[in-house]
């Protein structure tokens, strides 16, 4: 687990509000439910995460959490932390809220409670996310020659991935550092 700086912190804070805010504004929720989602500790994911853009982590010896005074800490990848991505960072902790509320598992029901969020554009940003992370950290481009298909890695693939759209071979191509 990383350890947010001053300024991360801060935004955390600032979108913690907003998505608190927000959430009271839902009908779903209770008063107490909201006051202990505002108590959660708040934290960074490490900066080199591609997959993960936020996760609930839970109290040690916790095996079945129901509560949000179960939840250890919330940690947000800190690129969500930047004007670029904010309104997806405020989905992700609402997300991420919704779990501490006690809805673990992705189902019917917690894409309901997940589905409220009022902005529809934020959700569908974890995608574009996931590519900018990808792409940020790459060191290589496996390159597709057939359909010009660009898949960012951090090592190369010998020629041991097809394309995922025409099945041709990939190139390797390493990326020049800046």
């Amino acid at each position: 687990m990383a350890r947010a700086n001053k300024i991360q912190i801060e935004k955390l804070n600032d979108v913690k509000q907003l998505v608190i805010d927000v959430m009271s504004s839902m009908d779903l929720w209770s008063e107490k439910e909201l006051s202990e989602l505002q108590q959660i500790k708040l934290g960074v994911l490490r900066k080199n995460a591609t997959q993960r853009h936020g996760v609930t982590r839970w109290k040690k010896g916790i095996t079945n959490p129901t509560k949000p005074s179960e939840v250890e800490v919330i940690d947000l990848h800190p690129e969500l932390l930047t004007d670029d991505w904010i309104a997806y960072a405020a989905w992700v902790m609402h997300h991420e809220y919704v779990h501490a509320l006690g809805f673990l598992a992705h189902d019917a029901l917690f894409k309901k409670l997940e589905n409220n969020w009022p902005s529809k554009k934020s959700k569908q940003q974890g995608k574009q996310f996931t590519e900018y992370l990808r792409r940020k950290n790459a060191k290589w481009l496996l390159k597709c020659e057939s359909c010009q298909k660009e898949y960012p890695r951090q090592k190369p693939g010998k020629k041991r991935f097809m394309c995922r759209i025409c099945k041709s071979i990939l190139v390797d191509i390493p990326i020049k550092s800046t």
